[in-house]
């Protein structure tokens, strides 16, 4: 990474401050439907060969995987997942903090880097009162367009949720 690509990555406040923002009042089978779909037509309006998966617990409540991916996406998918499972915050964010402090995830978390990756693209599913219930994790892009994209529709899911409450 040069050192332009650098100053061009969130911070780890940013991060942090994404995730305390896009906490969800709910999420059910059908919010796991809307988000993967958004996902899904964000991914073709931009030709994005990419993976996606969202969870709820250990149940996959939605996976595509569009042309141009492939079973690398997968394997990534499972490596991220995994990171915002042990930490409680994104793939991305677990990664940046390890990098802020002079290291890295793979040099520094003691983890087996064949089952866990801190690259951007899983984000947690938080649900206001209960914390982390699941993730949402892209894979195929460069790690930041990947976390980008699953922001992007988490601020699109969240804005529904809340033109929802304010009709009724």
């Amino acid at each position: 990474m040069t050192a332009r690509d650098a100053r061009s990555l969130p911070t780890v406040a940013e991060l942090e401050a994404q995730e305390e923002r896009l906490v969800l009042p709910h999420f059910t089978y059908d919010d796991a439907w809307a988000l993967g779909s958004m996902l899904v037509q964000l991914s073709r309006e931009r030709g994005a060969p990419v993976a996606i998966d969202i969870r709820r617990g250990g149940q996959q409540l939605f996976h595509s995987a569009l042309p141009g991916s492939s079973a690398d996406n997968d394997a990534w998918i499972d490596r991220k997942r995994r990171v915002v499972e042990r930490y409680g915050a994104s793939s991305f964010l677990v990664g940046t903090r390890f990098r802020a402090k002079g290291s890295t995830f793979e040099d520094s978390s003691r983890l087996d880097p064949d089952r866990y990756a801190a690259h951007g693209g899983s984000f947690p599913i938080t649900l206001e009162g209960a914390g982390v219930v699941g993730t949402v994790t892209v894979s195929g892009l460069p790690q930041e367009e990947d976390h980008a994209m699953v922001v992007e529709a988490m601020e699109r899911l969240m804005s529904q949720m809340l033109e929802h409450v304010l009709r009724r």
